[in-house]
């Protein structure tokens, strides 16, 4: 790989943080480890071809264009801590990716394959990632970056708003958000 192949990597991988929380080789990796999937399954599952899925985890590709395909990254990122948890069995989520598999990215799914509490109410993380693919497929990452900062003066709390979950990470938005409940 030469100079300007490497740089453009570098560029793709640092797009993917701000737009997913991290590069998605690794999320994709995790996701392959926890759910024992391999790739052309984990391809499957998403509505990707096994091309576009090595191209995006190798850095060739920054974006997920569809925001079906997001959706369902989410959902997986959610089942695979039910399993970590304990809470999902392996032949559970086998069927629960079927579930995603066939799911066309509407924000609600049957409760079975959305992350919620005992009660069926979502959880604070599934209403963050939400918020953050409706935002992050509207706009890029450096763009919402760019209407936060126009807004800041006049507008610094809903510029701070977009600039945790329109880019920064999963994490800061749900402790974001947590702070601003009563």
């Amino acid at each position: 790989m030469d100079a300007a192949q490497q740089e453009a990597t570098a560029r793709a991988r640092e797009l993917q943080r701000n737009w997913y929380g991290e590069p998605l080789g690794a999320l994709f990796r995790r996701l392959i480890d926890d759910l024992g999937l391999n790739q052309a399954r984990l391809a499957g599952v998403l509505g990707l071809s096994a091309p576009m899925l090595s191209q995006l985890m190798s850095g060739q590709r920054a974006k997920i264009g569809n925001p079906a395909v997001v959706q369902r990254v989410q959902l997986l990122q959610d089942l695979a801590g039910q399993v970590a948890d304990g809470s999902v069995s392996a032949a559970e989520a086998t069927e629960r990716m079927e579930e995603i598999k066939k799911s066309q990215g509407g924000s609600v799914l049957n409760n079975s394959t959305q992350s919620s509490t005992s009660s069926g109410a979502p959880t604070v993380k599934r209403v963050v990632r939400e918020i953050q693919s409706l935002l992050r497929s509207v706009s890029a990452a450096g763009d919402i970056i760019e209407a936060a900062d126009s807004l800041a003066p006049s507008h610094p709390e809903l510029a701070e708003f977009l600039r945790v979950y329109g880019a920064g990470r999963t994490s800061d938005a749900v402790a974001h958000y947590q702070s601003h409940q009563s």
